[in-house]
Order: structure tokens, then sequence, then C-alpha cells
């Protein structure tokens, strides 16, 4: 899933997020804790984002969400992950899932 993620806590990594990066490689990601809704407002390219429940159930996967646009994490949403678009399909996360945060934010489907 993302073999390397940054976490954002503040108030101020949450907001800020991933605006001003032009890509967000493979195997990287974002982890928002707490986040129960994501907006791309002034992001250049479309990410994958996974709504997670506070034990890392997936309840929600948003896929390709596209520059400008908000998504909601849905009942029970908790935490989002942020992940370059595609990730979740070609890793076949789905509802029900449960990913797994390591160390200080290494993650991965368990």
């Amino acid at each position: 899933m993302a073999g390397q993620a940054r976490k954002a806590e503040s108030f101020w990594a949450r907001f800020v997020g991933l605006m001003g990066r032009r890509r967000l490689e493979e195997g990287e990601g974002l982890l928002i804790a707490p986040c129960s809704s994501v907006h791309t407002f002034f992001m250049r390219f479309p990410i994958d984002v996974i709504f997670m429940d506070r034990e890392g159930k997936v309840v929600k996967v948003a896929p390709a969400l596209a520059p400008f646009r908000l998504a909601l994490g849905g009942r029970g949403g908790r935490d989002a992950l942020e992940v370059a678009a595609g990730t979740a399909a070609r890793s076949n996360t789905a509802v029900g899932d449960r990913l797994a945060v390591e160390g200080d934010c290494e993650g991965g489907k368990e």
C-alpha cells in the first residue's frame, strides 16, 4: 500500500496535506489523523483516499479523487490515508479490510 507514509496530526499539517506537491510517488502516502473528510483544493493530481475507523478498518474508499473535490469518510471514518491514484485498486483495498500502521507511520494491509 504505502511503504512510506507521513503522518499529519497538527491542524496545519492536516490543512496543508499534499497541496503544493507536483505528484505523489507510488508507495508514498499521507495519513491524516483524525480526519473524517478531505479536500483536494489546489492540488495538481488525483489521489485515492482510504478512510478508516479507530481500529484501522476501511470504511470507505474514494478512488481517483480529482483536484478541487471533497470526499466524506462516512459513518465511522476517523482517519484518512491519501495515496497515489490507482493504489487502492492495485492493492485490492476494499471496505472491511484492516490496514496496519507500523513504527512511526509505515503500514500495510493485513
